[in-house]
Formats: C-alpha cells, sequence, structure tokens
C-alpha cells in the first residue's frame, strides 16, 4: 500500500509518498508560500535532483491537489491514478489528554482536534486545513492523525503538573503536553535496534534539537519527562523561541514596555532564542561560522545554547536513576559536530565519554559516536518522523 505522508503548515505542506510494505520513500517535496501570489512546489525527481512547480495564488487544498498532479504526471510522477493512495497520514501537532496514540480519523476525532485549538491555535487548525482537502480530493481514502503531543501521555502527575492553583489543569488544561514525540518515539526505538537491546531495560535521553528543539527521557520506552511544555516556548533555548525564564522576568518587560499579550507571543516565540543572543541569525550554521571568526555574541549564544542542553541532560539522568544511551536528532544534532562534543564534555561524571574523531566525521548518518569505554552510548539518530507516521497509518488501517 502507497500511503501519502502530509504536514500541514499555516503557509505550507510538507508530503512523502511512502511504499508501507517496502518503507521506501516514493517521492517527496513541499509547498511554500500558500496564500500569497507565488506559491511553489518543490519535489525530488527520481535522479535525486530538485525541481520547482510555480503554482500561483492557491489555499491549501490548491497545493495539496498541485501535489497530487505532480504525484500522477506522466513525465515526473511515480503513480498513474489517484486509486494508488491506499491512504494517507497526517501530523497533527496538539491532542491534549484527548489522544495517547494515532487514531482513524472520523467526526468525532475532527471535533475534538478542534477542542485543543486554543492549546495549539497556530498549529491545529493549519493541520486540520490537510484533513479537509484530502476529504474533498480524495472522499473515499481513510485518514489516520498521529499527534506530536501523544508519545508524552504516559507522563507522571509530577512530571507534568505545574506548581499553579490545582483547579487550572481541569478548567484550562494548563499542563505540560511535550512535543515532537513522533521523533522522540521513532529515535528512542532505532537506537535500540542498532544497539541491539531491549528499548524496555534501558534509560534513554533523546535531544531533538533544531530551530526548535526538546529532549526527552524515556524509561523503558516510556516518556516520563519532557522539556517542552503546554507549549512548544518552555525548555531549551531555541532559534528564535526564548525557552526557560523566568515568567516574572515577563510580567516585569509588559509592565516596563507596555507589552501587550501579543506583543508577548512575537517576543519570546519569534524575537528571541540564538537569534536574539547572537544577533546574526536562527540558523546555528551562521553563528558557528560568527564564532570562528571571533564573533563574542555569536560565542556567548552557542555557550548558552549548549549548556541548557546538557542541563538538561543531566537532570533527566538524574530523574531516571542513570542514563544508559543518549542520542542526538534533529538538524542541529545530526550534524553540527562541536555542539555534541561540547553538550556531552560536562558528562564525563556519568561516565559520558565521545570519540572525537568518530564524531568530528558524522552528518547526518546512524553512528555510535562514544568510545567502547564509555559507560553511556552517545549515538546519532537522523529521525525519520514521516516513516512513524506511515507505519501506524498503515497499522490502523489494515483493521478497517
Amino acid at each position: 500500500m502507497k500511503i501519502l505522508v502530509l504536514n500541514c503548515g499555516s503557509s505550507s505542506v510538507k508530503y512523502k509518498l511512502i511504499d508501507s510494505e517496502t518503507e521506501k520513500v516514493l517521492a517527496e517535496g513541499g509547498v511554500e508560500k500558500i496564500g500569497l501570489p507565488d506559491a511553489f512546489l518543490k519535489f525530488k525527481l527520481a535522479d535525486g535532483s530538485k525541481a520547482v512547480r510555480e503554482l500561483g495564488h492557491v489555499d491549501h487544498e490548491g497545493a495539496i491537489k498541485g501535489v497530487l498532479n505532480v504525484l500522477t504526471d506522466p513525465e515526473v510522477g511515480c503513480i498513474k491514478t489517484f486509486d494508488e493512495i491506499g491512504a494517507v497520514g497526517h501530523r497533527l501537532v496538539h491532542g491534549g489528554t484527548k489522544f495517547a496514540s494515532s487514531v482513524l480519523i472520523t467526526e468525532e476525532v475532527k471535533e475534538k482536534v478542534r477542542e485543543c485549538t486554543p492549546l495549539a491555535p497556530l498549529h491545529n487548525p493549519a493541520n486540520m486545513t490537510g484533513v479537509k482537502a484530502i476529504e474533498d480530493l480524495l472522499p473515499s481514502v481513510p485518514q489516520v492523525g498521529v499527534f506530536d503531543t501523544a508519545f508524552h501521555q504516559t507522563m507522571p502527575p509530577k512530571a507534568y503538573m505545574y506548581a499553579l492553583p490545582y483547579h487550572l489543569l481541569a478548567d484550562a488544561e494548563v499542563r505540560r503536553y511535550g512535543f515532537h514525540g513522533t521523533s522522540h518515539r521513532y529515535v528512542s526505538q532505532r537506537v535500540c535496534e542498532i544497539l541491539g537491546v531491549d528499548i524496555k531495560t534501558q534509560k534513554i535521553i533523546t535531544c531533538h534539537i533544531g530551530n526548535g528543539g526538546s529532549i526527552t527521557a524515556i524509561d523503558g520506552g516510556k516518556s516520563i519527562d519532557t522539556s517542552m511544555g503546554l507549549t512548544p516556548t518552555e525548555g531549551l533555548m531555541m532559534g528564535t523561541r526564548v525557552g526557560d525564564v523566568d515568567p516574572g522576568a515577563l510580567t516585569y518587560l509588559m509592565e516596563k514596555y507596555g507589552w501587550t499579550v501579543e506583543d508577548l507571543k512575537r517576543v519570546i516565540n519569534k524575537e528571541s532564542g540564538v537569534a536574539a543572543i547572537s544577533g546574526i541569525s536562527n540558523d546555528m550554521r551562521e553563528v558557528e561560522a560568527a564564532y570562528q571568526a571571533g564573533n563574542e555574541r555569536a560565542a556567548l549564544a552557542l555557550d548558552m545554547y549548549e549548556n541548557r542542553i546538557t542541563k538538561y541532560i543531566g537532570a533527566y539522568a538524574a530523574e531516571m536513576g542513570g542514563v544508559d544511551i543518549i542520542v542526538f536528532t534533529g538538524g542541529v544534532g545530526e550534524n553540527q559536530t562541536d555542539v555534541r562534543e561540547n553538550v556531552c564534555a560536562p558528562l564525563k561524571f556519568i561516565g559520558v565519554e565521545i570519540d572525537k574523531q568518530v564524531n568530528d566525521q558524522v552528518h547526518g548518518t546512524e553512528t555510535i559516536i562514544s568510545t567502547p569505554q564509555s559507560r553511556v552510548k552517545v549515538v546519532v539518530v537522523p529521525t525519520d518522523e514521516e516513516l512513524t507516521i506511515a507505519r501506524d497509518t498503515k497499522e490502523i488501517v489494515s483493521h478497517l
């Protein structure tokens, strides 16, 4: 069965077409600038090269129609008709406490996802536009929702509760939900396959770090704590997100500068993080280049970024009573060798020892970067959220 995996954002649609039997990616690409007059579709050709197709002014349904047209194009497509698509799997960001696993999308499910919209006002409506578009374009094809938050529903109250008035948990659903769950689930399972160990016996810390980033403590295959909270703003210092910050500092700044709630949201989500401290970019490659050239603010941004990752790893090792495996994934985790080395350097006291020569060579490949003597295995595992979504979709529709 061929499964179309969709990740719909507010102005973009990313996709992969995956053969669920061989798990081979048949096609991939994405539409950008949805809602603007110059929207375009980028996609890979069979020889690995990239092509672009102008779409003009399209909404999400028009964008997905453009994707389907490319997939069935006689010259560049890989299927003859839409009938070859057996199911569609969607990345859905926020399922609140309503979804602890992936589900077949029904009218009831759609209503529950809409109820979670206040928790993810930018993401959930955009995700649901993809569901609606497929209903209109491929009405007989089953659809499955895979939630970023589902993997973290195993956290105990001591990890997900905030020390706010107790009634706010029920009245406003204020708690830690966590994100990147599909990625954390995939890499924790995959690293155990690589190492030949049983995930049920392992204490694992997964570091999904990129422009957005989160760290998860996984004990026996279950998430017991994670760095992102009610929203994706909490936790690590990120490309433009502030991460952990004293809430008193935020109310102080609101009073001092007369900020509105919208001003505050903009600052902590889009005007903070690595970009703010470095004064250069939210792209870690550009920040590292500036650091190598002697830029002091770039050096400070890197120090802060790496220090917070180290702190979370140390905290989660303590929380689990030890750690067997540390995984690096995401754009930075898979490719930035210095970040991995600097994050791990202070962790020698818990038995982490990096093989510098091996680490320096690893860019986006599955590799053990710790020494044979290291008590903790440190492994780079490229994430594959789309494959996880395809696997969940296959499993669910197989029972229809």
